[in-house]
């Protein structure tokens, strides 16, 4: 009998500080019209000084806790996605399953920048899928503002804070759950998107460092032809694996990092606006969370429902890509 991984439910967790446009009119050379213009985006959730990755991470899995009825005893496995963790040791995601009670659980981060919820999905289905797991709890989480320089106009516009989580079940026989998964890299485009220090190249500290070594560096234009290109080609290639169509798509919850690029999807789709969930003018750039916040305020509004298809994409440095095909 076939094991599919099933989603039992799903939560989100965002920061209550918001920065509009027009208070980065304020802090650099910019216009609410143009940022909208070139990105969607009119406002985004920002963390405070206390506030971290785990912060939204808690309280998003909480949250998805008690919409899917489970306790966080019966957790096998959590899996994090993300690039902001709160150190680099001990994981996010051990810092969550301590808080939760997930005493019989194992869990680990997952690095794939705005691609690990896609990643983590993936990795943590084929984990029930192949009976290493039964319940899996599985985050997008991120706070990137902590690593932008806000004199930089091109980044500091982009991104915000936050998390969503869904609790993931193994039902057999049943059509239900991740239907079909597609995972791609391309490690030579790196170079346009990334954060130099940090890491073991350039530690904290270390001679090499400098101020800009502790923020995020993007070619935009480069990313942006790579997303356009990406993001279709991902949710073309998943649907053609399962056998299905974009006639079949109920909801498309993409990554919500510009809306230019989400919208170029959606027609490579032929998806109407009302199967296409965006939220990007509200929250920005969420990373790893941008997804599974996604799918969160989407069942809060009555727009998923047992048995939908949902087609998800997303894109980050690394570069990576992929798409999860998920029966709700």
């Amino acid at each position: 009998m076939s094991m599919r991984a099933v989603i039992q439910g799903v939560g989100h967790a965002v920061p209550g500080t918001v920065l509009t446009n027009r208070d980065l009119e304020a802090r650099v050379d910019t216009t609410d019209e143009w940022i909208v213009q070139r990105t969607g985006i009119r406002e985004r959730r920002i963390s405070t000084t206390d506030e971290s990755t785990f912060t939204w991470a808690l309280q998003a899995s909480q949250r998805a806790l008690e919409s899917a009825q489970i306790e966080a005893q019966e957790l096998d496995l959590v899996v994090c996605g993300t690039v902001t963790p709160d150190m680099l040791f001990p994981a996010t995601a051990c810092l969550v399953q301590d808080a939760i009670g997930a005493h019989r659980a194992g869990a680990y981060d997952l690095g794939a920048a705005c691609a690990g919820f896609i990643y983590s999905l993936a990795t943590a289905s084929a984990m029930i899928e192949s009976g290493a797991a039964q319940t899996a709890l599985v985050i997008g989480a991120d706070t990137l503002s902590k690593y932008i320089d806000w004199n930089d106009r091109a980044t500091c516009i982009l991104f915000g804070d936050g998390a969503g989580a869904v609790v993931l079940r193994g039902e057999k026989d049943t059509d239900r759950g991740v239907v079909k998964t597609v995972l791609l890299s391309d490690g030579s485009g790196g170079r346009h998107i990334n954060i130099a220090g940090g890491g073991s190249r350039v530690p904290y500290g270390s001679p090499r460092w400098d101020e800009t070594s502790k923020f995020i560096y993007m070619a935009g234009s480069e990313v942006y032809r790579f997303a356009v290109t990406a993001m279709g080609d991902a949710c073309c290639r998943a649907l053609e694996l399962a056998g299905l169509s974009d006639t079949d798509i109920d909801l498309f919850v993409p990554h919500q990092a510009n809306l230019r690029i989400i919208e170029s999807a959606a027609k490579r789709l032929k998806l109407p606006p009302e199967k296409v969930f965006i939220n990007v003018e509200r929250m920005g750039n969420t990373s790893g969370g941008s997804i599974p916040i996604g799918l969160s305020e989407a069942q809060a509004a009555g727009r998923l429902k047992k048995g939908d298809l949902v087609m998800t994409v997303g894109f980050g440095a690394g570069l990576v890509w992929g798409a999860n095909l998920i029966r709700w």
